[in-house]
């Protein structure tokens, strides 16, 4: 593995246009509920990442043929009609969140034993409130350490059916997980929601691809839904550009006074941090929403007051940007953030500081505040989005070095050669 990479700085904004790759959210969301329909699948415009790879790995070692084309971004999938196919299985997920917590709510809807475990950050990271929500439709899993951790293992003997109530506050992917299994259901499915509901859009999303594949949930009475049994029909689905990998190139405008476009995403589209760029905005870059594109034109940045608990993913690229700002800016309500592939509250603020800034810590965020910055190698912590988000900073501060720079080969593999394709005509 290499080191680190040093980012070379840019002489002049950036000009240009880009289409990341196809979102790693909507790429798993799709695998689970393709895998789950009745009949052939295509999808098109898929994530090849860590931690799709990892996906598709399991779903083959559940009984399901997957047949993917990396060139060509393709994955054909045979559905099992709700009904994983193998008796038992052993999946490791490394440190992909989505992956563990939506499999182990398919695992439910099988028969057999069913163990998921993943690296020691993994170890690390709670999926209990998901476990609570399975045993209430009587599915017998526990965590194996105790801990309300990885490794899960789960007798699967189908869903019955029923109510169960979830955890909001700690992951919206434990309430995606199991709306996702409940069309596979033998009776209706009723989940109710305890607690705030974190990322909310990414609920949004979970249904919106549930519809694409014939699906409907009932979420008439706030805080809860419902779910009747149904079928996936298969279906072609195109799978949008990462929304959040876009969050690079929309900062790359703001903190060179640029102009990027990025293709494929627009006003409509499912990922709600495609909204990130409203931040931009709010800070004095200009936003271009057209059909099939998103443009930000830099601008004079300001500090702001912003809560992103919507966004969360996107908090880094933001505290990013920040330091090019005049004034302070307070990002707030992502305290869920530190149950990531790393505490991200702490880990941005050690790095922004190590960069020569003043960062103040809070229990649910950062107030970052514009100094004079100087370089430094940039710890990243096995976190992609801590390598993406600093790498902006390096474009117009010289010495900054990104660690293990491979660790963006969790969501997008070919993240600095597209920088550097993006910035070579500006340095």
């Amino acid at each position: 593995m290499t080191a680190f990479r040093e980012i070379l700085p840019v002489s002049r904004p950036v000009n240009g246009s880009i289409r990341p790759p196809g979102s790693k959210s909507l790429t798993n969301r799709a695998l689970v509920v393709a895998g789950l329909a009745q009949g052939e699948s295509t999808l098109t415009g898929v994530l090849d990442s860590r931690d799709t790879q990892v996906m598709i790995d399991s779903l083959r070692k559940l009984g399901l043929a997957v047949d993917q084309s990396t060139a060509d971004c393709t994955v054909l999938i045979t559905g099992c009609h709700g009904r994983p196919p193998a008796s038992a299985a052993d999946l490791w997920l490394e440190n992909s969140g989505t992956s563990i917590r939506f499999l182990t709510a398919l695992c439910a809807l099988g028969q057999g034993r069913f163990r998921l475990d993943g690296n020691r950050r993994m170890r690390e990271r709670p999926i209990g409130d998901l476990i609570d929500s399975l045993r209430q439709f009587g599915i017998v899993v526990e965590c194996e350490l105790g801990n309300d951790c990885p490794p899960v293992v789960l007798n699967g003997n189908g869903l019955s059916g029923g109510t169960t109530t979830i955890n909001a506050n700690v992951s919206s992917q434990f309430l995606s997980a199991v709306l996702m299994a409940a069309p596979c259901a033998s009776s209706p499915v009723t989940i109710r929601l305890a607690g705030e509901m974190v990322s909310e859009p990414y609920i949004d999303m979970t249904i919106g691809v549930m519809s694409d594949f014939g699906v409907t949930v009932d979420r008439s009475e706030r805080g809860t839904f419902k779910i009747a049994p149904q079928t996936y029909r298969a279906t072609h689905y195109d799978i949008e550009p990462d929304a959040s990998a876009a969050s690079y190139f929309f900062g790359l405008a703001a903190v060179t006074g640029g102009k990027v476009t990025v293709n494929g995403l627009n006003a409509k589209a499912l990922q709600g941090d495609v909204h990130f760029v409203k931040a931009l905005e709010q800070m004095g870059c200009r936003v271009d929403w057209n059909a099939d594109s998103v443009t930000v034109t830099g601008g004079t940045l300001q500090g702001i007051d912003v809560d992103m608990n919507a966004i969360s993913d996107t908090a880094q690229t933001l505290a990013c940007v920040a330091p090019f700002a005049s004034g302070p800016t307070r990002i707030r309500n992502v305290a869920h953030m530190r149950l990531k592939e790393t505490d991200r509250v702490t880990a941005v603020v050690n790095e922004l500081r190590g960069l020569g800034l003043q960062v103040e810590e809070h229990e649910d965020g950062m107030t970052i505040h514009p100094g004079t910055l100087h370089g430094g190698t940039v710890a990243t912590y096995d976190d992609h989005r801590m390598a993406m988000s600093f790498s902006l900073i390096g474009l117009r501060v010289p010495g900054v070095k990104i660690a293990d720079p491979e660790c963006t080969s969790k969501t997008y593999p070919q993240y600095f050669d597209d920088l550097d394709r993006l910035c070579a005509s500006s340095r």
